[in-house]
């Protein structure tokens, strides 16, 4: 039988840990700063922490927590409201892969995770120009 991702990381508890370190990365960090600005629109650190654990747990093949709360998993709904750039994805990858790294999370399962992660925040980025913004050349 194969291993749930979520199991393959270590369960609940790792899971939890890789959210806390990879958000307290995103807070800390240059790389993180318009990533808290992106939060501090919406519901604020706090409540980005509880619903990436929740999300992340039905992700990786655990108990879907996300979906229990609010009906579905469409990471792209998440999303809809948020105004997010290339460089927002990568920054956000950019933090992913440093709590990896930290947790010392690694084999071939990381790898594959880190592959998706990269394909769905890519996917993320929307027109700024429906948010009035414009772009800023990288």
């Amino acid at each position: 039988m194969v291993q749930k991702l979520i199991e393959q990381i270590g369960g609940e508890k790792v899971l939890r840990a890789l959210v806390e370190r990879f958000y307290d990365i995103v807070e800390e960090t240059g790389a993180g700063a318009q990533i808290v600005k992106l939060h501090k629109r919406g519901h604020g650190m706090d409540h980005a922490r509880i619903e990436q654990f929740n999300f992340l747990s039905g992700f990786m093949g655990g108990r879907r927590y996300y979906e229990e709360k609010h009906g579905h998993m469409d990471v792209k709904l998440m999303h809809a409201h948020v105004p997010i750039t290339e460089e927002d994805a990568e920054n956000w990858l950019k933090c992913m892969d440093q709590a990896l790294v930290e947790l010392k999370l690694e084999g071939p399962h990381v790898e594959r995770l880190r592959h998706v992660f990269r394909r769905v925040a890519l996917m993320l980025v929307n027109d700024l120009a429906e948010w009035g913004e414009k772009r800023v050349p990288v």
